[in-house]
């Protein structure tokens, strides 16, 4: 097996940033709507973008359940608008 590209010094990419940078920016909506559909306060959801809560387990279904796939709550926002 050839040597790994992954740069060695470079931090894993936090689950949060993945929502903050790609999710939220491609469905095209706020932090207090995602908070919304998540059923949660625009703090507890900032707190999260902004890394400075874990995300739970519970917060984790909470999220799939929201964005992921086609059955997804905010999937059907989005193709809509």
């Amino acid at each position: 097996m050839g040597a790994s590209k992954r740069n060695p010094d470079r931090r894993p990419t936090h689950p949060d940033a993945v929502i903050r940078e790609d999710i939220l920016p491609e469905l095209g909506i706020a932090q207090a709507e995602f908070a919304s559909h998540l059923g949660v306060s625009r703090l507890t959801v900032s707190d999260l973008l902004h890394e400075k809560h874990s995300m739970t387990a519970e917060m984790a279904v909470r999220v799939s359940t929201v964005v992921g796939g086609v059955t997804g709550k905010l999937a059907a926002y989005a193709g809509s608008a």
